[in-house]
């Protein structure tokens, strides 16, 4: 029996309530995670859980043995840990979190040269929209969107992510270019569906633009309301309306010609971003690599 291991199924059994669900993360066999339970139990001559069709639940020794193994678990980390920084060698797993269109067309791109610099360390990315807790999902940095709330994470500042509004050329063609914001009652608006509680929920129905004269709210309508950046960056290129969207889906497409930016003088909302992670993580030579990798690429300079 490999003791580290089966010390590690133990854990994941109590803290996922389950044999099932911890043989999901331990990625094995429910009849795995049951033998190392088994045998675990034989080593040490005591029951750890007791066990019923329906429920489990820990004898008072399981209670015991989990904290402690815990602590075997976290001293075993940290020694793998210091001797990554002892050899300052980027290696091991990095998890990265960040939104879905700027980690599609920015990001995963970007980490193609990344990789290459230190292809000992291996790549675990998450794209959503979310903001997902860099503690409880195993993360060791996020790229964040909007204002951040106070923790004890380190934030770096990167470049604001920016939205042009844009259409394509056959829209223009047929329906003409706005000029001011009040124009933009009388056309097609294709809006992003953001979810309630977003802070740029209100988007969906009103578009802000700064303007020579301060910030301008215009009351907008269109024939589709969509929560894909993609379906929205499809429908414009075939001429369905106009569309505020990140510049780093469109920009390439402004360039050649497909879209055409509109009212350069009225510049749609930024939102700051930053580059989010644990100050005691950032000892890790992958996380440190990777760090001055983001901030070279996206950091306000």
């Amino acid at each position: 029996m490999d003791l580290f291991q089966a010390m590690t199924v133990y854990v994941k059994v109590v803290e996922t309530g389950s044999m099932t669900s911890a043989a999901a993360q331990c990625k094995m066999s429910t009849t795995m995670v049951g033998n190392h339970l088994k045998a675990l139990e034989q080593r040490l001559g005591v029951r750890l859980l007791n066990r019923t069709t329906r429920r489990q639940r820990l004898t008072e020794f399981g209670v015991a043995y989990y904290q402690r193994c815990l602590e075997v678990l976290g001293l075993v980390a940290d020694s793998e840990r210091l001797a990554e920084q002892a050899l300052d060698e980027p290696s091991g797993t990095l998890r990265i979190s960040a939104p879905l269109t700027f980690g599609t067309e920015k990001l995963a791109p970007a980490l193609s040269e990344f990789a290459l610099l230190y292809p000992r360390v291996k790549l675990d990315v998450m794209l959503t929209n979310r903001r997902p807790d860099l503690l409880e999902n195993g993360l060791d940095v996020a790229f964040r969107l909007g204002a951040i709330e106070a923790s004890n994470l380190i934030a770096r500042p990167l470049l604001d992510y920016t939205l042009t509004m844009c259409a394509s050329p056959a829209y223009v063609a047929r329906r003409g270019a706005p000029q001011t914001p009040e124009d933009l009652r009388h056309h097609d608006c294709l809006s992003f569906a953001y979810p309630a509680g977003d802070d740029w929920h209100s988007v969906e129905k009103e578009w802000r633009l700064a303007g020579p004269e301060g910030e301008v709210t215009v009351a907008v309508s269109g024939p589709m309301l969509i929560n894909s950046s993609a379906g929205l960056h499809q429908a414009a290129r075939t001429g369905m309306g106009i569309v505020m969207l990140p510049d780093v889906l469109v920009e390439q497409d402004i360039q050649d010609g497909k879209l055409l930016a509109l009212m350069p003088g009225f510049n749609p909302p930024s939102r700051p971003m930053h580059l989010m992670y644990a100050q005691d993580r950032y000892r890790l030579p992958k996380l440190r690599r990777f760090v001055d990798f983001a901030v070279q690429m996206w950091g306000k300079h």
